[in-house]
């Protein structure tokens, strides 16, 4: 399973949208969870895997953790399948589950490696296009990469979500359970902090390419 390819920034308006010949809808496959369908759930896993590995890699640091994660994230939507209400889109309840997971995990963390892995990264996932814009002025993607595991678990997670899964910021919001205006505050100081990250790496027209 961990070696399918993870989708595109447009990864979450995809996903609701499968075709209904080919692939269940992430809302059938829910309810077939509630009935206890472990193929339903196997098939869920696959579809979530990389999207998942990918934003908890990126919210923890290490990708031991991340795929260990992956597993306790989807055991919690096994357990709790019949608590999905409906009020927002399936992604969007498991990305929650997955970011509380990661903080979790982070807060017991007693220290933090900023030196960013490029070799572990692309053995994890292979990184996406179409980030509207954040790396247009950025030559190297490890560069960028090395950068945003600069930032703080809370706006890595935002920038994240943000570029690479496509959410909105209410979206976000339902996903990390704060305030709408809280993310956009979050959003507004990691693109602050990447610029100056960027220039200290030599990247010094980087901060140009980050979206306003």
């Amino acid at each position: 399973m961990a070696g399918h390819h993870p989708k595109s920034a447009r990864f979450v308006a995809e996903n609701e949208n499968e075709n209904e010949n080919e692939k269940d809808s992430d809302g059938e496959l829910i309810k077939r969870i509630v009935e206890r369908d472990r193929e339903a759930l196997t098939a869920l896993y696959e579809r979530y895997y990389c999207p998942l590995q990918r934003f908890l890699y990126r919210v923890t640091g290490d990708l031991d953790t991340a795929q260990e994660c992956v597993n306790d994230v989807m055991l919690v939507v096994w357990d709790r399948a019949s608590s999905f209400a409906g009020r927002s889109k399936v992604s969007t309840w498991i990305m929650g589950i997955a970011y509380r997971k990661a903080m979790k995990l982070r807060s017991r963390q007693h220290k933090w490696n900023f030196r960013f892995k490029a070799a572990d990264w692309h053995e994890a996932v292979e990184p996406t296009t179409g980030t509207e814009g954040l790396t247009d002025q950025v030559a190297s993607r490890e560069l960028l990469s090395r950068a945003i595991g600069r930032l703080t678990s809370k706006h890595r997670a935002v920038v994240e979500l943000t570029y690479y899964f496509g959410y909105s910021y209410e979206e976000i919001a339902a996903i990390v359970g704060c305030p709408e205006n809280t993310v956009k505050t979050r959003m507004f100081h990691a693109r602050a902090r990447l610029k100056e990250i960027l220039q200290g790496l030599g990247q010094q027209d980087a901060g140009d390419g980050i979206g306003s």
